[in-house]
């Protein structure tokens, strides 16, 4: 069962808690923490370990049952939805939106598009070239390398 996933789930008291949870598994099986088929911890079971309401978890679950997520098997639990396709299009949507929020942030820092392009591109390249500080910018430059700027 799941519920090791939500254990690190740090909640923000700026947005609904349903919303969340929901989050946290659609983010989840995008990373493939969570497979199709996997159950998820009972109703109860979760509002005990994050501490909620149990009818925050219930509306987060019901959400996620119309949303084509989980499917709810009576009397044996809650199971990841097991249609591939479903969760290669959740996957698509959690990395538009990821970019989406990247490209927003680095306007607000006054970045152009070309120079955002230009510092991806550094970026990923630093990810690929063996003995690189692995894209971390904390991380010290490797000889040979030059700081982002």
């Amino acid at each position: 069962m799941a519920g090791h996933l939500f254990s690190n789930l740090d909640l923000d008291p700026e947005r609904p808690i349903y919303l969340q949870i929901i989050e946290a598994v659609r983010l989840a099986v995008a990373r493939g923490a969570l497979a199709p088929g996997d159950q998820i911890p009972s109703q109860r079971d979760l509002a005990q370990q994050l501490r909620v309401n149990p009818n925050t978890v219930q509306r987060a679950y019901r959400e996620m049952e119309y949303m084509g997520l989980v499917e709810t098997q009576r009397g044996t639990g809650t199971f990841i939805s097991p249609d591939p396709e479903r969760w290669r299009q959740v996957r698509e949507e959690a990395i538009h939106a990821e970019l989406a929020r990247f490209i927003e942030t680095m306007v607000q820092l006054g970045c152009t598009g070309e120079q955002i392009v230009t510092l991806v591109r550094a970026a990923v390249d630093s990810l690929a070239t063996p003995g690189s500080s692995g894209g971390r910018p904390d991380a010290p430059a490797q000889e040979g390398e030059t700081p982002h700027g």
